[in-house]
């Protein structure tokens, strides 16, 4: 279980890191309304901090002011709960019903992760192009929170577009974002 909670958080955690790296302006405008490049990676890190605090497992100060090392710290240190089977697979009661931290983490901050990775390349002015893997990701996960995928703090309300829209812009619009 450990293994496959590790493979399943790296494959959206690797990805986010290399963009988080190649950010440049961490002041430009990403596509969440009023939110940074540095809004956008400051809300990845302190939500999945709160999250694991929630459940006991208390982050290390974060006092690196460059953000892409401290992106590198936050994912070691979440790796290495995740390789944990007493962690990856302590249960608890979530908004769905019985579940995993290790769950939590790679199936709603997975998805998280690659949305996030999105308005970070999108800020950056970089390729924010989604596979159709991803996009059945994300599609699938925005369909299974229901009414609290626009729960505060998750996505802003669905935006209007046309039926035939090209595929991303149609899941992106689900989640509040134009693309």
């Amino acid at each position: 279980m450990t293994t496959m909670h590790l493979e399943r958080y790296a494959a959206t955690a690797d990805p986010f890191g290399a963009m988080v790296a190649k950010i440049e302006d961490w002041s430009a405008p990403s596509p969440c309304d009023g939110w940074t490049a540095a809004d956008v990676l400051t809300h990845v890190l302190d939500t999945q901090r709160d999250f694991l605090a929630g459940h006991g497992y208390d982050a290390p100060v974060r006092t690196d002011t460059d953000l892409a090392r401290a992106w590198g710290a936050h994912d070691a240190w979440v790796r290495s709960l995740l390789a944990d089977p007493g962690v990856a697979g302590r249960g608890y009661d979530g908004f769905f019903g019985p579940t995993t931290i290790g769950d939590t983490m790679v199936d709603f901050y997975g998805w998280d992760l690659l949305v996030h990775c999105w308005d970070l390349a999108t800020a950056a002015g970089r390729d924010a192009g989604f596979s159709d893997a991803e996009l059945d990701t994300v599609d699938a996960a925005a369909a299974g929170f229901g009414d609290m995928l626009y729960a505060e703090g998750i996505c802003a309300p669905a935006l209007d577009v046309l039926s035939d829209a090209p595929r991303q812009t149609r899941v992106l619009a689900r989640l509040g974002r134009r693309g």
